[in-house]
């Protein structure tokens, strides 16, 4: 997966503002924000989507969703809220084809988003 975008940021070929790192997670800033806070949230492993998980990636599904949940609060989106989406597919608007969680916050969110 050496073309994989995120794949180049989790092997340190690509810089980005890391605010995590473990062996199955990496958080960075989002280059290209939507919201004052954005971050991506990925395994290190390549999975293309959610579509494409594997019941064996029960624990790193919740793995992706504990940071998620742990940068927010690090960033201080506790008190006012926060999003957590996934997009999956061109349809759902994936852009990169390795799976990622978007954590946004910083401003009230529009519903229906999109």
């Amino acid at each position: 997966m050496s073309l994989c975008l995120f794949c180049r940021i989790v092997a340190g070929d690509i810089p980005a503002a890391i605010l995590h790192r473990d062996d199955d997670v990496v958080a960075f800033r989002d280059i290209q924000p939507q919201a004052p806070i954005h971050v991506l949230v990925v395994p290190t492993r390549h999975v293309v989507s959610l579509a494409e998980a594997k019941p064996e990636d029960q624990a790193l599904l919740g793995r992706l969703l504990l940071v998620a949940r742990d940068i927010a609060s690090r960033d201080g989106l506790d008190a006012n809220g926060y999003r957590v989406v996934t997009n999956c597919g061109a349809d759902g608007g994936q852009s990169v084809a390795h799976l990622h969680v978007h954590v946004l916050g910083g401003r009230p969110m529009a519903w229906p988003p999109g």
